[in-house]
């Protein structure tokens, strides 16, 4: 047996061991393998590979998923599914099993966040003979790695504004005509269910055609409301209190996408349940996907091995065109840690993902006027106040591409990926929503990053067939035939605020001319974006 490199995972913070896992309990894995070195969606400059440049030079190989196959039936493990293109294997066997394939050392450990719950700490091994093919082994554990408050409002949160409407999103930010058709956009959602007749309620009362959703369980249950009470006390209000977060995306999706094809993933929030939803949307190609939940990238709970495992797969997304709209947080520099320094939400800090950051529109002199995101100290408490996360990377090195010059806040001089790309409305006066028959707004940087994923797609509808489904981010910061980045002509700079969380770090970053690690590039004016990308608008 050998270890599998960057496996290592600490106990999660304030998880107690409780006992052994029982050996006859049932595991389910997803297992990454070896490819060939893929290309860089970032280096491609806005080109976008064909499914059959897609499987020729980035799947796995049958070579190495038969010699994974063999090796494991010896420990009397089964063999699942196989996807090549994904570089996965799906494998399920007992607990006795697992330890004796890959020495995991699984326990129940209990947690007052979680509950009980299986897990593993330290670092697992493989059969030597899989030395190197099996590059990630996912699911031992079932920890939570990330997740989203709901942001409650309240009537001095919105004043003297009225929360946006669907029609006030496409006036603010200047959509182009349409309503999405011939576009699919898929939606991340790792807890909560699906209220059908909140979302009829909403297109309803702002005169939009209700779209086609497809629902899809990637291995999490879509629980409706009479189904949810009759789960625990405490099980159903977090339920209850996720599901009003996943009808926040859906409904601003289809506000403004009506006429689009939405696909909406359930998957367990796992290191597991992340990797098996982004090989879902690698499979059906949206051109858009949208990802409200997130953790900071180095809070403990990720794994390297999964951090990379999902990087993978945010690269094969991009390599198709697909750009995943990733919030960058709602809790400023601090990002929910409590120690000195300031760190970044995952998977926003992905140089694969197109991060979203959040604005609100505060009154001056008497005019509205768009600055970033920051209420109370700048943590979110309670679903109150909050910030939008933005810094610089300490795990993933800042692209070539990205020619910002920001400095990190924290000591060590790592240039890292500098996030957010762009940002929208994430607080005051926020989004007019319908939550179990109320009226309900809600916000934070989990409502901005649909409003990007549901403009992506209405731009992409109106763009010649040889310019549609292209990965966003890289092109923000190629020059344009003016001589200045895309990102500065197709957004409005945002210029006014700062996302300082106190009491830690108790420092964060503002906003000014151009870009900067508050907003990104700024707020998008959608009519300039379609023509940046080369529509006639």
């Amino acid at each position: 047996m050998v270890l599998v490199p960057s496996s290592e995972r600490p106990r999660k913070k304030g998880a107690k061991r409780l006992k052994d896992a029982s050996p006859r309990q049932r595991v389910d894995l997803t297992l990454t393998l070896r490819g060939p070195k893929l290309p860089d969606a970032g280096a491609l400059a806005g080109r976008t590979l064909s499914l059959a440049q897609f499987k020729a030079k980035c799947g796995a190989s049958k070579t190495d998923a038969d010699k994974v196959s063999r090796e494991l039936r010896k420990f009397g493990l089964s063999i699942d599914g196989v996807s090549l293109e994904t570089r996965s294997m799906q494998v399920s066997g007992t607990v006795a099993q697992m330890e004796a394939a890959f020495h995991p050392n699984l326990g129940i450990y209990e947690s007052a966040r979680q509950g009980t719950f299986r897990d593993r700490e330290g670092e697992h091994q493989v059969p030597a003979s899989l030395r190197q093919i099996i590059t990630a082994v996912l699911g031992f554990g079932e920890r939570r790695v990330a997740g989203r408050k709901p942001s409650k409002a309240t009537a001095r949160t919105v004043r003297p504004l009225k929360p946006f409407t669907p029609q006030d999103i496409e006036s603010h930010y200047r959509f182009p005509p349409g309503n999405g058709a011939g576009q699919k956009i898929a939606i991340a959602e790792f807890g909560g269910g699906y209220f059908a007749d909140d979302l009829d309620a909403y297109c309803k009362a702002f005169g939009r055609n209700v779209p086609a959703v497809k629902r899809v369980s990637i291995d999490a249950p879509i629980r409706n409301l009479a189904q949810m009470k009759r789960l625990k006390p405490a099980h159903r209000r977090d339920e209850i209190d996720y599901t009003g977060e996943v009808m926040m995306d859906v409904q601003i999706v289809a506000g403004l996408c009506p006429d689009a094809d939405i696909l909406v993933y359930f998957a367990r929030d796992h290191q597991k349940g992340w990797v098996d939803l982004l090989n879902q949307a690698i499979k059906d190609r949206p051109v858009a996907l949208s990802i409200s939940w997130g953790a900071a990238e180095d809070s403990g709970d990720w794994s390297k091995a999964a951090l990379n495992a999902i990087n993978e797969r945010l690269n094969l997304a991009a390599l198709l065109g697909i750009t995943v709209c990733c919030a960058s947080g709602d809790d400023g520099s601090g990002d929910m840690q409590t120690n000195r320094r300031a760190h970044v939400d995952f998977p926003s800090s992905s140089p694969y993902a197109l991060a979203v950051g959040g604005t609100m529109i505060r009154h001056k002199a008497g005019k509205p006027v768009e600055q970033t995101w920051r209420v109370g100290k700048g943590r979110r408490i309670r679903g109150v106040g909050g910030a939008t996360g933005g810094g610089v990377s300490s795990v993933f090195a800042k692209p070539v591409w990205q020619r910002v010059a920001i400095a990190s806040l924290n000591k060590g001089g790592f240039k890292g990926r500098v996030v957010p790309d762009l940002a929208a409305l994430a607080g005051p006066p926020m989004y007019d929503l319908i939550f179990m028959n109320d009226r309900s707004p809600g916000g934070g940087t989990s409502a901005s990053t649909p409003v990007l994923a549901a403009l992506i797609a209405r731009v992409n509808a109106l763009l010649p067939r040889a310019k549609r489904q292209r990965w966003l981010t890289r092109l923000l910061y190629e020059k344009t035939q003016h001589g200045v980045a895309l990102g500065h002509l197709a957004c409005h700079d945002v210029t006014i605020g700062n996302n300082v969380s106190n009491p830690n770090p108790g420092r964060g970053f503002k906003a000014g001319r151009g870009f900067d690690a508050v907003s990104g590039w700024g707020v998008p004016i959608g009519s300039s974006l379609l023509l940046g990308l080369g529509g006639s608008g």
